[in-house]
């Protein structure tokens, strides 16, 4: 399982990290993020829109928001 934890970071830290842990893996897999930054949730929507990789879901528990991101081609 493919984890990012990127909670307790601020803007533009958390998408960083996405698109480093992204490139990292094979077409398919699956990551998970985690990010306590609210900011997060509009970044990662439009980053996303404009790249080949696919949002799973989006989840909010408490203060973590959690993300299911599938890497494209």
């Amino acid at each position: 399982m493919n984890i990012l934890d990127a909670r307790g970071l601020r803007c533009p830290m958390p998408l960083l990290k996405l698109k480093q842990s992204l490139h990292q893996l094979n077409v398919g897999e699956v990551l998970t993020v985690m990010t306590t930054d609210p900011v997060s949730q509009r970044d990662f929507v439009a980053f996303l829109q404009r790249s080949p990789h696919s949002l799973l879901s989006a989840t909010q528990q408490n203060e973590d928001f959690i993300f299911e991101i599938k890497k494209g081609e």
